[in-house]
């Protein structure tokens, strides 16, 4: 029990971290953040409104209890994940750099795994 909640702590803090602080770019439309958001091909309406979506999904995996909004929150980062991944792969072609995408992705589902485990030891 103490293992699987110290892995989960481990992971989702840092997943939440990984997703939830950059967000905080959009959020105040940082000119790095618009610029990568363009060209992408997303509109400026959308920069603000995804990095709000990423901070409250950030904090309810963190938030203890909740389970639907934590699976709700789980899903829509992934989407955000997969939908970014997509979005780079559709503009710039296959690139060395998105390799990075593997890293949130990881700890998105060693955090779900792990989350779902200390659910049934709970």
């Amino acid at each position: 029990m103490k293992k699987t909640n110290l892995i989960y702590w481990i992971f989702t803090a840092l997943f939440a971290a990984l997703m939830g602080l950059p967000a905080i770019a959009d959020i105040m439309k940082v000119p790095d953040a618009v610029t990568i958001m363009n060209h992408l091909g997303y509109p400026n309406y959308f920069i603000p409104f995804i990095g709000v979506a990423k901070v409250l999904g950030s904090i309810a995996i963190l938030i203890p209890g909740f389970p639907r909004i934590k699976e709700w929150a789980y899903a829509g980062l992934f989407f955000d994940l997969i939908g970014a991944t997509y979005s780079e792969l559709a503009t710039d072609g296959l690139q060395a750099g998105q390799a990075f995408m593997i890293l949130p992705i990881a700890l998105g589902i060693v955090s779900y795994v792990f989350y779902h485990k200390k659910l049934k030891t709970a």
